[in-house]
């Protein structure tokens, strides 16, 4: 199982982009998926999540700009990325709790994806 990201990039402030993360292997069922971000010398954090079921959760700095969405049939999760600032520069990671077809949960974590806001 591997989770493969892509969309970022380099915008100026105001900017918008959309980054995706497609599961794929011996997948059973994917739960809960997620974007992280990490800015160089700074902690990886939680950016926003979204349940099986469509339920989403974000980070108080990126609500009302940032949408994280999923389509089930392609195991592959969103996130448009709108008025972007330049405190949004960071690797963005996407994440996933997937049960394989040996019905063995875990959590994995995909390559990052370098998202540049420039002022």
């Amino acid at each position: 199982v591997q989770l493969q990201a892509s969309g970022g990039g380099s915008v100026q402030a105001g900017g918008s982009l959309r980054l995706s993360c497609a599961a794929s292997g011996s997948i059973f069922r994917v739960n809960d998926m997620g974007w992280f971000r990490q800015a160089p010398g700074k902690e990886r954090e939680l950016v926003a999540t979204i349940t099986s079921t469509g339920s989403t959760n974000y980070r108080d700095s990126v609500k009302g700009r940032f949408t994280i969405s999923r389509d089930n049939a392609k195991n592959t999760v969103y996130l448009q990325m709108n008025s972007l600032k330049p405190e949004d520069t960071a690797a963005y990671y996407c994440n996933a709790d997937i049960t394989t077809s040996y019905l063995r949960t875990r959590n994995y974590w995909g390559q990052g994806t370098q998202v540049t806001v420039s002022s």
